[in-house]
């Protein structure tokens, strides 16, 4: 029940009933909406600032598990870009060495990777520059795996090549030799034996009995056969290719011809005493790019350390050459 209110009237001097006006009613209820308005704003601000409801805490623990996942994923890219670098270390300092060529251009490794404007979808987000920086180094990597495999691709074909070279470049001894007694006159210096006279020898001589094996010191083809009754006499020109060519002279029998294919090896010749010779042996010579150089450094396949020291000091001693 509603209470009713009094008031005191000073002109008819009585209490009389108290009716409250339209205006007034107008503005306590102005007032108390008012009131209400600013608290439940007070309540609305503080609940979507400092609370979350369900959905926000569920989106809040979906970005925290994308963060973690995107963390790790940047850590497993940083593993990957380390083992990427220790094989184009490989790659440039071991296995290019050892096939003689070029390393790989630092610039050609890194390339490029697009403008500044590359990512620019990505704008406007809470973790925009994580989800970029992620996307950059994915991008470099998948683009050093690509130079990889292609520094890998020319490497194959180095070593097919490598290994036909090393078939091809001399590599042992013209005629066997095992004993080390067949090693005559070294390159270098000599006494010519007709003339009497200091003379570069440009080959070994390899003294042995007429009719002794002339073996092929690698692959190649047989590019001159020449019966010359002077000079080198009876001898063989092969052809190894890599810039490579063997001589083989003052044979007694030439049992190769031109064009022919030989391998390191097969018999090519025998001893004889023809040509310019006071003696039965092998002149032998090894030709690197059109330029005679010193043979011993080239028996490398059928001598220990040992008995390549011997041959060194047998080759080295001065004296009178046989041709």
């Amino acid at each position: 029940m509603k209470k009713i209110k009094y008031f005191y009237n000073p002109k008819s001097l009585r209490y009389e009933k108290y009716v409250e006006g339209i205006g007034r009613k107008f503005l306590k209820v102005l007032g108390f909406l008012s009131a209400a308005s600013v608290f439940a704003f007070i309540i609305v601000y503080i609940a979507y600032t400092y609370l979350d409801s369900p959905k926000e805490k569920k989106l809040k623990r979906e970005l925290s598990q994308m963060q973690e996942q995107f963390d790790l994923l940047n850590s497993k890219i940083e593993d990957i870009d380390e083992a990427l670098t220790d094989l184009q270390d490989r790659d440039d300092n071991i296995y290019r060495v050892i096939f003689e060529a070029e390393p790989i251009p630092e610039n050609v490794r890194a390339g490029g990777y697009g403008g500044s404007n590359r990512f620019e979808e990505l704008n406007g987000y809470d973790n925009s520059e994580l989800m970029k920086s992620t996307w950059e180094k994915l991008i470099q990597s998948r683009y050093k795996i690509y130079i990889q495999s292609k520094s890998y691709d020319q490497l194959a074909k180095l070593i097919k090549s490598k290994t036909e070279m090393l078939a091809s470049i001399p590599a042992i001894q013209p005629v066997s030799n095992k004993k080390l007694k067949y090693i005559g006159s070294g390159f270098g210096m000599r006494i010519d034996p007709i003339y009497k006279v200091p003379r570069m020898h440009e080959g070994i001589d390899f003294n042995a009995p007429i009719g002794t094996p002339i073996y092929a010191t690698g692959n190649g083809v047989v590019s001159l056969v020449d019966y010359d009754g002077r000079g080198y006499g009876n001898h063989v020109i092969i052809t190894h290719g890599f810039g490579y060519q063997t001589l083989y002279g003052h044979m007694s029998r030439v049992k190769v011809r031109i064009g022919q294919k030989v391998n390191r090896g097969d018999i090519i010749g025998y001893v004889g005493n023809t040509g310019k010779s006071t003696g039965p042996h092998c002149h032998y010579e090894v030709i690197k790019n059109g330029k005679k150089i010193n043979p011993i450094n080239f028996f490398f396949d059928d001598l220990t350390p040992e008995e390549y020291q011997s041959v060194l000091e047998l080759s080295n001693r001065s004296g009178q050459s046989l041709d």
